[in-house]
């Protein structure tokens, strides 16, 4: 008894022919796929865009009332109507106290403090620093 190859030209083919149809359809989904990614985003766009857009026409209808006008007027402006009577009120000075009490001191460069303890030593005019048990400088 012959023994038949594992391997049989129909089914070479059919590998073949399986092998081509898979690469020739492989281009195609991808495009298909780039492209419904590329619509969902464009849809997520538009619908920013249109958000947006009912914002800018709701603002466009808020400028148009009369009350609105006025009020803003008021705030930004400081703006006074005939007969009302307008008050500025200042700020307090405390305010200006608080903003330089915050400011962080100057400290200044390691040099500058070195060469003043070398000149304090020099006329025996520095103070003694104590570490632990012991005194410095005595």
């Amino acid at each position: 008894m012959a023994k038949r190859p594992q391997l049989t030209g129909r089914a070479a083919i059919l590998a073949v022919v399986v092998c081509a149809i898979a690469m020739s359809l492989a281009y195609p989904v991808r495009e298909y796929i780039s492209l419904r990614r590329s619509i969902s985003e464009l849809r997520a766009e538009r619908a920013a865009v249109e958000a947006e857009k009912q914002a800018l026409l709701a603002r466009d209808r808020q400028s148009r009332d009369p009350n609105w006008i006025k009020k803003t007027a008021k705030e930004r402006l400081h703006y006074c109507g005939p007969g009302e009577k307008c008050y500025v009120v200042m700020e307090p000075q405390q305010g200006k106290e608080q903003k330089a009490v915050k400011q962080p001191v100057a400290v200044p460069p390691w040099y500058q403090t070195l060469w003043e303890s070398v000149e304090a030593a020099d006329k025996g005019t520095g103070r003694r620093a104590v570490t632990g048990k012991e005194t410095v400088g005595q």
